[in-house]
């Protein structure tokens, strides 16, 4: 076997997907729970075709993104996991002005990935534009935001609810989520 042979049999070897879900799993046990992370099964779905098109409703931007707040040390783009920056609770804020919004609290790849640009977790400005253009209709004036707290629980019987109470209360059409 050459050096190039070699080359592309090392680089097949180390191009594996990553086994997310062992992964957590393992996570879970490590952390000292007695059993492994259980992955949600809604046996109802919760999700309804569009009664009319996109380009006609009315949109509601959805994220797990954090608000900025000065006080909960580092947020930026390159900063390490910061669990002080997570909230607990789902919110709103308006979309004007355009929010400072963060993705410190949540895991993601930091070797290989920043949080520079915020339209790679918070699409407000291509969806501004897309409405402008007619691609999708009226934009909300406000977003909303929804905790990432690895909780089913909390999750279908708080979070959710509480989204959707405001979603109904300005009559969203389609909602979009962009999970961080």
């Amino acid at each position: 076997m050459d050096v190039q042979e070699a080359g592309k049999t090392i680089e097949a070897m180390l191009d594996l997907p990553i086994r997310y879900i062992d992964r957590s799993r393992a996570y879970y046990l490590a952390l000292g729970y007695d059993n492994p992370y259980r992955w949600a099964h809604n046996r109802d779905v919760p999700f309804a075709a569009l009664s009319k098109p996109l380009a006609s409703s009315r949109n509601g931007l959805l994220t797990t993104a954090a608000p900025f707040r000065p006080d909960a040390g580092d947020q930026g783009p390159w900063g390490p996991y910061n669990a002080a920056a997570k909230f607990t609770e789902a919110y709103s804020m308006p979309i004007d002005p355009p929010p400072d919004l963060r993705i410190s609290h949540v895991g993601y790849d930091r070797k290989h990935t920043s949080a520079e640009d915020i339209n790679t977790y918070f699409p407000l400005q291509q969806l501004k534009e897309a409405a402008a253009t007619g691609r999708v209709g009226e934009l909300n004036t406000r977003f909303y935001g929804v905790p990432t707290l690895r909780s089913q629980r909390q999750t279908a019987e708080r979070h959710a609810p509480r989204v959707l109470e405001m979603c109904r209360e300005d009559a969203i059409d389609a909602a979009i989520l962009v999970a961080t």
